[in-house]
């Protein structure tokens, strides 16, 4: 029953950000959400704060284990892209994204939310990068990329399309086009015969010099 009452505290925390905001969000908004007495919110959380920051890592991890296996099954950039809009569509039907920017912005005024709001997007971010390792392995790019860094800018990316949506729904999904021409470039690069790799890894190389 307890364990019940936890996921029904998890769970009534979501609901409540995602229709009323998380500034109605409240010890006693969440119980009513959830159906239990609000005073079981402090007895398994501590306080709201601790139950939103529990909330956000289980709404991650229950979002992510629908993916996991459409993620495993990911052979390139583009069908990497592909799932990503695939997802960025469900997410926003399902008012999840309504959620991810409540949490956001509370971040801002509430500390404690911050590193959770990070280790929910954090479970996405590593799932993206064990793809990228993959997928990008044997491409003329592989020794130049980031894949650490790469991973936390799509990342980054698609949670800044789901809010941005908001505003331009049309500029959004041009974004998402542009992203899909980068998967069309990698594949033109593998395409190219031996000379041609040479000489784009020798650019990349001058490049990566200069940075340096």
């Amino acid at each position: 029953m307890s364990a019940d009452t936890r996921t029904k505290l998890l769970e009534g925390a979501l609901r409540t950000v995602t229709e009323q905001g998380i500034a109605k969000t409240s010890a006693r908004t969440i119980a009513a959400a959830a159906g239990v007495n609000q005073a079981l919110v402090f007895y398994h959380f501590g306080s709201v704060d601790e139950l939103l920051a529990a909330a956000c890592r289980y709404g991650a991890e229950q979002r992510l284990a629908g993916y996991r296996e459409g993620l495993s099954r990911v052979g390139s950039l583009a069908e990497l892209l592909e799932l990503g809009r695939n997802l960025h569509t469900e997410q926003r039907a399902g008012g999840h994204v309504a959620v991810l920017a409540q949490l956001l912005a509370g971040a801002r005024t509430q500390p404690r939310l911050a590193p959770a709001t990070a280790a929910g997007l954090a479970l996405w971010i590593d799932e993206i990068e064990q793809v990228l390792a993959r997928v990008l392995t044997d491409t003329p790019i592989a020794a130049f990329v980031d894949v650490p860094g790469l991973s936390r800018a799509l990342a980054a990316s698609f949670v800044g399309l789901e809010l941005y949506e908001g505003v331009d729904p049309d500029g959004a999904l041009a974004a998402l086009d542009a992203l899909e021409q980068l998967s069309g470039l990698v594949a033109v690069l593998e395409d190219l015969g031996p000379v041609a790799q040479r000489a784009v890894r020798a650019h990349l190389r001058r490049s990566a010099a200069r940075r340096g």
